[in-house]
């Protein structure tokens, strides 16, 4: 109605309209939202009631936020409040008059808080109340009589609270029994022989209070200046509230406590300023609780507090600033939690802190000077965290390895060759960062700078991250991916399996987003606010998924988005609310659905689009559509000419181009969009179906609010939505000016049965058909207007009768002439109550009626009386007159009343707090200090006890003057200390100094220690107190040669004879290595300053290929020979690599020296001094890396796949073979000692000289010179004779064939395809002749033991070629290290003969042999623990061929 109203009036009558109403034209508060008399603040965040709220807001919605108090007149001006929703926030106390302004409050929710306390008159002006909920809260105790003054109350909710049942809450038992229908499953939660009973069950016995709680008295819930919760105890300035089933912190603590006690709770969250306000706290105890949030503030101010505990909580980070200003702070335990996000900065102001406690938590990084303001930290653990060991760690095992501080023995988690290791103990060299290595721990989410806590987000898993761009395409991702890095500037999501996008803030954070794909996925739904954070979105793509509807909500906070597509979706309905707040979108696409119609405006909230696709969707032009042909003609926007589909003689014509006339619908048509637009709601009482609200038989008094106003109010559509209203059968007794205002499609109202007899004109103002029959209308003049109206248009069937005045009574509406409507007199009084109901006086007591305009009218009762006529007589009781807990008991009689006080104070009121120290008990001039019913006894020194009675001993703890575990023994003289070893003085005190006495020799250093000393000898003498001279030391016995080498004397001088490769003083560096085998290398670690750097070094060699030096970062560099030259190769990443080569070959065996000078992307290359060659890579430059990895005589594999596209050239990836040394980086002599070398490279050098190795490499240190260093299975000076049988030598002739294959003739005695397996002695077998294999004997006998092809007793069958199966593993040598597969796999043996075959007149052998393999990447596994990954040929098919 309000809409309806102020629809084509000017903005001052606007004005003036809300005005009138209490409202204001900005009167919504900030980020409510406001429609008619409603304001919704529900789930925004905020911590404390909106100001200036409308005082005409009769519902006011504040459900799910942060709310933890309620300000003292935060609802003073909402009189016509009937309804506030205060639940799930965080409220700890309802203060008394809480809602004192809205005293028509019907309904008051405030479940699911953290309530506490509620004081006495906390609800005492809401009268009016018909539900109130508390449910779910912690509250222990309830003033009395708290609810009595609510006679309406039908709903009351108490249960799942902390209700402590003693005396002071006896009065609730029987005002629940009096109300059976209220406060259901409201139980007790203490003592303990009461928890889980029924409160309203319970006699008044079982209601018992002790009066004392130690020495504390329970205090009645109090809120002016803090008092002790009613669930805990306080003492000596210490609040203990340990083991009381608390849900949140208690409200109003005593200002003056040093230490709160808060353990083994339920408590869930520590809400803003939780303990700002105690200043003086030093300590706080938080542990064994269900704390999962902390606010940044919750310790804000505390600067005395000196120790917190907060392990055994569900804490998974801390907040920004939550320890900022503590810098008192000694000891933090958060141990035992589900931490994982540690800010560097988070622990800044604890300069005072010696105890830090991370113990079993989440965290798998720390950012570097996490723990460097930590001045005084004395004890740290880290122990039970699954830390990922990688180079983000390397700062960390620095700090430990020099702040031996972490005593629980912190470890890896991660990589696998750390696992398990202690942090402390690893070198800094290997904690690294590989993109060939594993970091991430499986099945755990990967927290490595979670971008929460550090500025160097981790890449959502599966996903890839390259220049601002986060692509997760193809993915078959069913949920939104988490923790996107805030420089995001592209969200690629297309071709996945997401159904809905929910609201989980996921943009927030992502200022730079500029674009998000999220075509080809599931998506049918997206809820409110999906989008919220992303205004800065420019383009959004929603193309191929499942969309039916589009409203502008989903897309709440893309205030900046340009394109959108919905291309082929479902979409049916497209409505004026679809696209509201897109004002900068330009180009929309709706390609592909299935629209038929568009309601009018729908595209009015697109001010600047300027591109407009509908094509591909079936658009039926009929009436609905004439609108929209014009709009196109009206409008430059391109469109791309959309066209009718329906009906068929407009098929194909584009839309644009159909006449207005031709936009008709056939008469009687059903519409069909009925079910497009925003939705209406159906009032609770009614029902609504099609075009139809019926709210009949309902015994409604007052029209039903939230009729569907858009059912009325579609003035553009030209349709009769809402067509039919039924009020019948009720009890409605008045109808206001503008109840149907907004209706102006209604064209039946039925009022059947209903009580109004005056009806005003502007009631029926609007074209309608009524049902006014059975009603008594009385028909004097004040009606004609009515009988007028009837029979103008015949809107009235005949059937509404007069029932008066006299001589009108039956007479109908429709044909009564005008001049019977008559005014005779004063009209009859029954009929003036029906619209004047106070002429009947029906309040009694000498009430005062008033009328009212929704209850007929309202009974003012005078003092004493209360009902809804003031038939009540008011409980004395009502106003709770007695103070301090007491209980008022009424009398009936004399209708006043009595005060039952409880233990310790007196008077008519309770007012009187008895001076229980009138007659005290306490002894030895102690002071006594009164209490509510008791008193407590403060003791002199030396005195202890309740009554300060007992006489401390002088060995008593307080008392004991002994020190260092020294031994009290109380005397009649006083303390005497019977003092340990080591100690002495009257209170063992003073540490003994043996030194006095000490019997050192020779100017030894004597030591004190406690019961003892040492002597610390000079050089050159022994003993227990250096007594023994030592003989002077040889020159060699003081030399310390290393890596091996002999000492020699000389002249009196000792010298290290160092072995090859090996120079230094004390032969400490290796400067020359030789690498022998073919996989191996040396790797140098923290080569500063890369790409920027000068290498020199000495190469002697006599092969053509091998890598000499290959560097690992992200701009390759590699130095190697080719074909006797020098090559360099550089890959600048983002262009071709390039290469030089040296004009001089060093493959001579001599050694050259090569200098290599890198800067930036110029690379120099000079030998033996010679002209440099330069290699000038143009780019853009990439920042350097700082370090990198320097590989020198080859690589290991791991970094061969990445190192084969290094350039155009296939980069030769074989080991260097030869020498090397005195190897220079940046003028610095390397000393291989430091390096990782690998199995394969000896130290020293020996210049090799031309020596051609076929089946090996030249080992240029051998014995006499050069030698070759045969692979397994050859032999001989140059490697070329293949060891048979474990056999050098061959007995027999080759014979060659051809070019490539040849035969053995043997000699007599021996055979095999080689001639090195020697016959059986004849006569060594009698009985047995063996054709083709030797006899041998046994203990069973003679056998033939058969060559290769045959089988059989003798030897004598051909066994034809075929392949045998096997499965086993796979065996390699490397070295010294026998290396085996991980696990067995299948192939197959090749055994048989084969037939010779003639091939151009020559023989030809066959043998059997593969003839078709298969290669298999496998991993083998060494003894040595290493392992590695090789590819394996293996036959899996055997036949004859020509033989090899």
């Amino acid at each position: 109605w309000l809409v309806s109203a102020v629809l084509g009036s000017s903005a001052g009558e606007q004005n003036a309209f809300w005005e009138k109403r209490g409202w204001s034209a900005e009167a919504c508060p900030t980020p409510c939202s406001c429609l008619s008399n409603t304001v919704d603040c529900h789930g925004l965040g905020i911590h404390t009631v909106p100001k200036n709220i409308p005082r005409g807001t009769e519902r006011l919605h504040l459900m799910e936020n942060q709310i933890s108090n309620i300000e003292k007149g935060a609802f003073d001006e909402l009189k016509e409040l009937e309804r506030l929703d205060l639940s799930e926030n965080a409220i700890q106390a309802i203060p008394r008059r809480a809602f004192r302004g809205a005293t028509d409050l019907k309904n008051l929710q405030l479940d699911k808080n953290h309530i506490s306390c509620i004081e006495e008159g906390a609800f005492r002006a809401l009268r009016s109340l018909e539900v109130l909920t508390l449910n779910n809260n912690n509250i222990s105790s309830i003033p009395v009589s708290s609810f009595n003054h609510m006679p309406k109350l039908r709903t009351f909710r108490l249960h799942s609270n902390s209700l402590r049942c003693d005396c002071h809450l006896a009065w609730l038992s029987p005002w629940l029994r009096q109300r059976p229908a209220l406060g259901l499953y409201t139980q007790c939660s203490s003592p303990p022989t009461l928890r889980g009973l029924n409160l309203a069950e319970l006699r008044k016995s079982d209601f018992a209070c002790s009066g004392h709680s130690g020495s504390a008295f329970v205090q009645p819930c109090s809120l002016a200046s803090g008092s002790c919760p009613p669930m805990c105890s306080c003492s000596n300035n210490i609040v203990d509230c340990r083991g009381r089933g608390l849900t949140a912190i208690p409200a109003h603590l005593p200002e003056g406590m040093t230490e709160i006690r808060l353990e083994q709770n339920g408590i869930k969250s520590v809400p803003p300023g939780a303990f700002t306000s105690y200043k003086k706290l030093r300590r706080i105890d938080l542990s064994n609780n269900q704390i999962s949030e902390i606010a940044p503030d919750a310790f804000h101010g505390l600067r005395a507090l000196s120790s917190l505990v907060l392990y055994g909580n569900k804490i998974t980070e801390l907040p920004s600033g939550v320890f900022d200003g503590l810098a008192s702070l000694e000891l933090l335990l958060l141990n035992a939690n589900k931490i994982h996000c540690i800010r560097a900065n988070v622990f800044k102001d604890l300069e005072n802190l010696a105890l830090l406690s991370l113990y079993d938590n989440k965290i798998q990084s720390l950012a570097k000077g996490t723990f460097s303001s930590l001045r005084s930290i004395q004890t740290l653990h880290l122990a039970q965290n699954p830390f990922v060991c990688d180079c983000n760690v390397k700062w960390l095992a620095d700090f430990l390895r020099s702040n031996p501080i972490e005593t629980s023995g912190a470890r890896c988690a991660s990589p696998r060759r750390l696992a398990n290791k202690r942090i402390a103990q690893i070198k800094s060299s290997k904690f690294r960062c590989s993109a060939k290595e594993q970091y991430h721990i499986p099945g755990t989410e990967d927290r490595r700078l979670n971008y929460e806590c550090n500025s160097k987000p981790v890449c959502p898993a599966k996903c890839r991250c390259e220049a601002n761009v986060v692509d997760c395409s193809n993915l078959r991702l069913t949920k939104f991916p988490e923790h996107l890095p805030s420089s995001t500037e592209e969200l690629r999501l297309n071709n996945n399996d997401l159904s809905v996008l929910e609201a989980t803030g996921a943009f927030k954070g992502l200022s730079q987003l500029k674009k998000i794909n999220l075509s080809n996925n599931k998506i049918s739904e997206i809820e409110d606010g999906a989008f919220e954070g992303a205004s800065s979105v420019v383009e959004l793509h929603l193309t191929a998924n499942h969309l039916e509807s589009v409203r502008g909500s989903m897309f709440k906070g893309m205030e900046g988005m340009r394109m959108l597509m919905l291309r082929n979706n479902k979409i049916s309905c497209i409505h004026n609310g679809s696209f509201t707040g897109l004002t900068n979108v330009r180009l929309l696409s709706l390609y592909d659905n299935q629209l038929s119609t568009i309601l009018p405006g729908a595209f009015d909230t697109l001010p600047n689009l300027s591109t407009l696709n509908l094509l591909a969707n079936p658009f039926k032009c009929d009436c609905r559509l004439s609108w929209f042909g014009a709009w196109l003609r009206s409008r430059r926007i391109v469109t791309g000419n959309p066209r009718c589909q329906g009906p068929a003689f407009l098929r194909e014509i584009p839309l644009q181009d159909v006449a207005v006339p031709d936009f008709r619908c056939e008469d009687g048509a059903v519409l069909e969009d009925s079910n497009c637009g925003p939705g209406p709601q159906c009032p609770s009482q009614c029902t609504c179906m099609d075009t139809v609200v019926r709210c009949s038989n309902k015994h409604l008094q007052a029209l039903p609010r939230g009729l569907p106003r858009n059912y009325f109010v579609c003035i553009l559509t030209e349709t009769d939505l809402c067509l039919s209203s039924d009020l019948s059968n009720n009890k409605i007794n008045s109808l206001s000016d503008d109840s149907f205002s907004n209706m102006s499609q209604l064209t039946t109202l039925f009022l059947t049965s209903v009580l109004p007899s005056f009806l005003q004109n502007l009631l029926f103002s609007v074209s309608l058909h009524q049902a006014i029959g059975a009603n008594p209308l009385y028909c004097d003049c004040r009606l004609l207007w009515l009988s007028e109206w009837v029979k103008s248009g015949y809107k009235e069937p005949g059937i509404a009768r007069c029932a008066g005045p006299r001589g009108m009574e039956g007479k109908l509406l429709l044909t009564t002439p005008a001049d019977k409507f008559q005014c005779l007199g004063p009209v009859e009084s029954s009929v003036q109550a029906k619209c004047s109901p106070c002429v009947s006086s029906p309040c009694q007591n000498q009430g005062i009626c008033k009328v009212h305009h929704t209850q007929q009218y309202t009974c003012v009762c005078k003092s004493g009386f209360t009902g809804k006529h003031c038939e009540t007589p008011v409980d004395a009781c009502v106003s709770n007159p007695c103070t301090n807990g007491g209980t008022c008991l009424s009398d009936e009689q004399t209708r006043g009343f009595s005060c039952a006080c409880a233990f310790g104070f007196h008077g008519t009121f309770c007012e009187v707090n008895v001076d229980d120290c009138e007659d005290h008990g306490c002894e030895n001039g102690a002071t006594c200090v009164d209490g509510v019913g008791n008193y407590t006894c403060l003791c002199p020194p030396n005195y202890t006890g309740l009554l300060c009675e007992e006489e401390e001993g002088v060995c008593s703890p307080g008392r004991n003057p002994c020190q260092h575990q020294s031994t009290c023994v109380s005397t009649p003289n006083g303390p005497r200390c019977v003092c340990i070893p080591g100690w002495v003085g009257p209170d063992c005190g003073i540490d003994y100094n043996e030194c006095v006495d000490h019997r050192c020799q020779n100017g030894a250093q004597c030591v004190d220690h406690l019961d003892g000393y040492s002597c610390v000898c000079p050089q050159g003498y022994s003993g227990e107190f250096c007594e023994v001279a030592l003989p002077a030391p040889l020159p060699c016995q003081l030399a310390q040669c290393q890596n091996g080498a002999l000492c020699e004397e000389k002249l009196g001088t000792a010298v290290c004879q160092c072995l090859p490769g090996f120079e230094g003083q004390n032969c400490e560096k290796l400067v020359s290595v030789n690498f022998v085998d073919r996989d191996s290398y040396v790797q140098l670690q923290d080569v500063k300053n890369w790409p920027q750097t000068n290498i020199t070094l000495q190469v002697s060699t006599a092969e053509e290929n091998g890598i000499l030096l290959y560097n690992g970062d992200n701009e390759p560099i590699a130095v190697e020979l080719h074909q006797g030259h020098v090559r360099v190769t550089y890959d600048p990443g983002n262009q071709p690599a390039t290469a030089i080569y040296s004009t001089e070959t060093v493959n001579d065996g001599h050694f050259h020296t090569l200098e290599l000078v890198t800067f930036n992307r110029m690379v120099n290359l000079s030998v033996d001094g010679g002209e440099p060659t330069t290699l000038d890579s143009q780019g853009e430059s990439r920042s350097a890396t700082g370090e990198a990895r320097l590989y020198v005589g080859g690589m290991p594999e791991e970094v061969m796949p990445a190192s084969l596209g290094l350039s155009s050239q296939t980069l030769n990836t074989s080991s260097f073979h030869g020498c090397i040394r005195n190897l220079y980086i940046n003028h610095e002599l390397q000393d291989f000692t430091r390096s990782h070398m690998k199995l394969g490279v000896v130290p020293g050098c020996k210049a090799c000289r031309k020596l051609y190795c076929l089946h090996g490499i030249c080992q240029p240190n051998g014995p006499q010179g050069p030698q070759c260093h045969c692979q397994q299975g050859w032999t001989g000076q140059h490697c070329d004779q293949p060891v048979t049988g474990g056999l050098t030598r061959v007995d027999g002739v080759c014979v060659v064939l051809d070019a490539e294959t040849y035969r053995c003739d043997c000699e007599e005695g021996y055979y095999g395809a080689l001639c090195n397996l020697q016959k059986e002695p004849a006569g060594s077998c009698w009985g047995l002749k063996c054709l083709h294999g030797q006899c041998q004997k046994t203990e069973d006998g003679e056998r033939c033991i058969c060559e290769q092809g045959y089988t059989g007793e003798s030897c004598d069958i051909e066994s034809p070629c075929r392949g045998e199966p096997v499965r086993d593993y796979h065996r390699l040598q490397r070295g010294t290290v026998l290396c085996q597969t991980s696990k067995p796999f299948s192939w197959v043996e090749c055994q048989g003969r084969c037939q010779a075959t003639a091939k151009l007149d020559i023989t030809v052998a066959s043998c059997c042999a593969p003839l078709r393999v298969r290669r298999r990447r496998l991993t083998f596994e060494c003894d040595d623990g290493t392992s590695f990954t090789q590819d394996v040929e293996k036959p899996v098919e055997c036949g004859c061929k020509e033989c090899v």
